[in-house]
């Protein structure tokens, strides 16, 4: 997978809370179907829940977007070690020098 599929697969806080106010499908647009299924099924725990997820949505936000984050450093880091590494062999090849 590339850098941007991983990009793309980020959520925003915004839009969870857009998700929480119209439809109450904020755990839906998480990727947290049976959550999301008990949420319904309990009016989201009878408003209380609900009130819970008001304050904690930005939590829930960014531990969904946190392996990702962990995933797009790893895929920068690789990408610049293997720049390193082509830069080195055109330097080593410009120099005439052989390759180890």
């Amino acid at each position: 997978m590339n850098k941007h599929y991983y990009q793309a697969k980020i959520k925003s806080t915004g839009t969870a809370y857009l998700f929480w106010f119209l439809l109450g499908a904020h755990y839906l647009y998480l990727g947290k179907f049976g959550l999301q299924i008990l949420f319904w099924i309990t009016l989201g725990g009878l408003g209380f829940w609900a009130l819970i997820d008001l304050f904690a949505m930005s939590d829930k936000v960014e531990k969904y977007n946190q392996p990702i984050f962990n995933k797009i450093e790893e895929l920068e880091k690789k990408e610049k070690e293997e720049e390193f590494a082509r830069t080195m062999a055109m330097v080593n090849a410009a120099s005439g020098k052989k390759s180890e």
